[in-house]
């Protein structure tokens, strides 16, 4: 094989390979049966391709064109905002120059008045916690609104009161001061001690205090909430039936139970505990305390009632020696007396003896338990107050003592048992005395008896006996 042909026929399957992955690429062309058939293949796909390149050269120009257009347009805006900023920039300093020298005008207009509008407004402040807490808002609830509005008006400089609103300013000064010395009376919602609300005749007198008269009840202005409110816990009923004839009363004058503090002791009244409240501050300790002294009170009523009907029994058996009563323990003594006369003195002597020892359980009966009541009640006192105080010291141990109403329960509890104890343990003393003294007071009226009747046996048998 001579070297041209040879070289020819290497470039050919060389250009094979490479257009054989072109004609077969896509699915439906035709295949290369000869090289020239090939040849005019490839001729043809590179005529495609380059008609491609030069359809994609013609967008990229286009394409860059619009976008330089695009840029000159994007900086012309630019520029455009950038004068219209500048020119609104001037425009806000000139405005702004304006604004300062009106306000300075404005501010240079008042002059004097400018003094005259503080104190109208330090008024206004000084006016709104009178009104805050006086009973005369009751009456009048909506000049505390007309109050609230003209403050805070004052307190923005760029706005004046108007001749109006100072006049009306001076008038509630001024009804104020007229209506501390006025008795009034007029309709308003009330807040009873039960939570509910109703509409009840008040008398306000002056600003002491106001009232309801049917029925009579002492009432509070609250001024967080704008209202009157019955007090949880009334005065006696004494001071409220004179209210009652208040109300009733068409007399210029009459008399009537008044707070001269305006409240305040009232409000010392309604925080005071009563007896209830004290008992149930002392706890479980304190009920403990007050049942033993109930039950020692009982107890000591009837040892009393029956040493007393003894006694009475014993002396009205002492007068009638010869008919013993067996009703009562001097009775029983001289029913053992005439059972045993004709045994010898000393037997007669233990007979008698032996019937005043089975009088005594009867009569010392439950005297011991007072005694214990006594004793304990106190030591019951003290158990309280310790556990009152490790209530006290557990409540600063979690809260701390910033905040006194934490430890109040705890100290409440270690004192109010204390007294509860006390207060149990000194009348059960009285108690116990007075009925041990009855008791051995019959007890020595029967050995007394006893006595006598043993001499008395002892000397008949002496002269017997002579």
């Amino acid at each position: 094989m001579n070297t041209p042909n040879r070289r020819s026929r290497l470039a050919a399957a060389c250009l094979l390979a490479l257009a054989a992955p072109a004609l077969h690429a896509q699915d439906g062309q035709r295949r290369a049966d000869s090289l020239d058939q090939l040849l005019d293949m490839v001729r043809t796909h590179s005529l495609s391709d380059e008609g491609e390149l030069k359809a994609r050269e013609e967008r990229f120009a286009q394409e860059r064109e619009r976008q330089a257009e695009l840029l000159r347009q994007a900086r012309a805006e630019r520029d455009a905002l950038e004068k219209r900023g500048g020119t609104l920039e001037t425009s806000f300093d000139a405005k702004k120059r304006d604004i300062d020298q009106r306000q300075r005008q404005l501010d240079d207009k008042p002059g004097g008045l400018k003094e005259l509008f503080g104190v109208f407004q330090q008024t206004s402040g000084d006016l709104q916690g009178l009104f805050f807490n006086s009973p005369t808002s009751a009456q009048f609830p909506d000049r505390n609104a007309f109050l609230e509005a003209f403050a805070k008006k004052m307190s923005r400089a760029s706005e004046i009161s108007t001749i109006d609103e100072i006049e009306r300013l001076w008038f509630e000064l001024q009804r104020e001061m007229t209506e501390t010395g006025k008795v009034a009376r007029f309709t308003a919602p009330v807040l009873l001690a039960d939570g509910s609300e109703a509409r009840r005749e008040a008398i306000r007198v002056g600003v002491f205090g106001v009232v309801a008269a049917d029925p009579a009840a002492y009432l509070a202005w609250r001024g967080e909430t704008r209202s009157l409110a019955e007090l949880k816990r009334q005065p006696s009923d004494d001071t409220l039936e004179l209210v009652a004839a208040y109300g009733r009363s068409d007399q210029p004058t009459a008399r009537f139970a008044l707070d001269p503090t305006g409240g305040s002791l009232l409000a010392r009244l309604v925080e005071t505990p009563s007896l209830a409240d004290r008992i149930e501050q002392g706890g479980l300790v304190g009920y403990v305390i007050m049942a033993l002294g109930a039950v020692a009170l009982l107890v000591a009523l009837e040892r009393l009632l029956v040493l007393s009907v003894v006694g009475a029994r014993v002396e009205a058996q002492r007068r009638r020696i010869d008919k013993p009563d067996p009703g009562n323990p001097l009775g029983r003594v001289l029913a053992a007396y005439h059972q045993n006369r004709g045994v010898d003195a000393e037997t007669l002597e233990m007979k008698l003896g032996e019937a005043i020892l089975k009088e005594l359980p009867s009569l010392n009966r439950f005297v011991t338990f007072l005694k214990i009541v006594a004793v304990a009640a106190p030591l019951l006192g003290l158990l309280g107050t310790v556990t009152g105080m490790i209530t006290t010291f557990q409540a600063i141990t979690l809260f701390g003592t910033g905040d006194p109403k934490t430890m109040a329960g705890g100290i409440s509890q270690a004192l109010v048992t204390t007294v509860q104890g006390l207060c149990v343990a000194i009348p059960t003393v009285f108690l116990h005395s007075t009925c041990a003294s009855r008791a051995k007071s019959v007890v020595h009226l029967l050995q007394e008896q006893s006595a006598g009747l043993i001499a008395q046996y002892m000397e008949r048998g002496a002269r017997q006996a002579a």
